[in-house]
């Protein structure tokens, strides 16, 4: 009997279309289909996060017509799988003869040379209703409980998930469609901060909680309206326990996906500022009321509560700040967030260290303002899984628009700064 041929046909099928169709029937013609479906963080690693999940992906796939065996393709190199399948044939668009994905093509075709594989290339479904139809698809996706649940997805499919801090809707829009590729790596950003020095900021008042939960409230939901990335949101020291409940539901309603609170008491002074003298730290037993409340309170089980450590910043020693994390991660702490304003990493790579080997360990989120010096990369490494850059667009806004409004002052017109600033369509096309 004539031997039956394998074609292998790697798929991330986020949103099923008819360009996933077509390599399915094409490659229907050439013997049994195995379709090598990307992982959550497969995908991650050359493109935009799934809306849907793996499991979710999975069970769609196997209910298309002439799909014989499913099998999990993990990373974005396909070695692995090529090497135990073998298949006689790879069936792929021939979109990755350009971008990020040319080297990952290179070693396909070398692979199957081994075996006498052969590489057949579809031409890729151009199609702007395709891309309409995906958008379309991802913005009715996104009910309040998915957007809230995709943070702990992000968290267990990536290697760092990356933060930057939004302070009005355009600064999520920006954060919402901001893509690059850059040294064969594709890069953006996984969410949205809500940080209470830029919220105060913006709206003119000192960041000691001037501005209360219901004014940020407000903001925030403007924000959520226009973007779909999931948000974290900074609660300062969460307020009193008494109103702790009230605060995680409307942030949970609202699509927030995590809160991060901080065990300072008493009148707000912003951690960076080098005179701490009269802050004071909570103790170990109230905070951890104030963790055990918020996660009494909240519905969904993916919604995260982030314990915020400020020992290192009130020159605390680092056993303060293990004790502390243990507490605080058998309080039901979901992540840990240990402040630092250090200039260099080397504390909080201490610290990451010694509560590495503790069985209560937790998730680390860093925010490295200060020791800004630190790569992605670095983090990684000592067990970083949130990095959150907390007021950069701000702090990029305020010198533009100073000089912008200096330029037009000086010059008595505005023809000067033009070339400076973006165009009106520009602006437009980005709504």
């Amino acid at each position: 009997m004539k031997k039956i041929k394998t074609i292998y046909v790697p798929m991330g099928a986020d949103v099923i279309h008819s360009g996933h169709l077509n390599i399915i029937n094409q490659a229907k013609k050439y013997g049994e289909i195995i379709i090598g479906l990307f992982t959550d963080s497969a995908i991650a690693e050359y493109k935009s996060f799934p809306i849907i999940n793996f499991e979710q992906r999975y069970e769609i796939m196997k209910n298309i017509r002439g799909v014989n065996q499913i099998v999990k393709q993990d990373t974005w190199d396909y070695s692995k799988n090529l090497k135990v399948i073998k298949p006689d044939y790879l069936i792929h668009g021939d979109d990755w003869k350009i971008g990020i994905q040319r080297k990952t093509r290179t070693k396909v075709i070398q692979i199957l040379k081994k075996w006498g594989g052969k590489l057949i290339e579809i031409p890729y479904t151009r199609s702007p209703q395709i891309s309409h139809v995906h958008e379309k698809v991802k913005n009715n996706f996104f009910t309040i409980e998915s957007r809230v649940s995709i943070l702990k997805r992000l968290i267990e499919s990536k290697n760092i998930v990356r933060f930057i801090e939004s302070h009005n809707p355009l600064t999520g829009l920006i954060i919402e469609n901001l893509k690059i590729t850059y040294k064969n790596s594709f890069r953006e950003f996984d969410g949205m901060w809500s940080s209470s020095l830029t919220d105060s900021v913006a709206r003119g008042k000192p960041d000691n909680q001037s501005v209360d939960y219901s004014t940020r409230l407000g903001g925030l939901n403007e924000i959520l309206d226009v973007t779909n990335k999931p948000l974290i949101f900074d609660a300062d020291n969460g307020g009193r326990i008494e109103h702790l409940s009230y605060l995680i539901r409307s942030l949970e309603r609202a699509g927030v996906s995590a809160v991060v609170m901080e065990d300072k008491v008493g009148l707000k002074k912003n951690s960076l500022y080098k005179n701490q003298s009269g802050v004071k730290q909570d103790s170990i037993i109230n905070f951890c009321k104030k963790i055990r409340k918020a996660n009494e309170s909240k519905l969904s089980k993916d919604f995260l509560i982030i314990a915020r450590i400020e020992s290192l910043i009130l020159g605390k020693k680092l056993e303060d700040a293990i004790k502390r994390a243990e507490a605080y991660s058998r309080a039901g702490a979901d992540a840990i967030l240990i402040h630092s304003k250090s200039k260099n990493s080397n504390e909080v790579f201490n610290f990451a260290k010694k509560f590495k080997k503790n069985k209560f360990y937790k998730p680390l989120v860093a925010v490295p303002s200060t020791y800004s010096k630190t790569h992605e990369k670095d983090l990684v490494k000592n067990g970083f899984k949130i990095v959150i850059y907390a007021n950069h667009l701000l702090r990029a806004a305020y010198p533009a628009m100073l000089n912008a409004a200096r330029t037009i002052l000086a010059n008595q017109r505005s023809y000067d700064v033009e070339k400076k600033i973006s165009s009106i369509k520009e602006v437009i096309n980005l709504i």
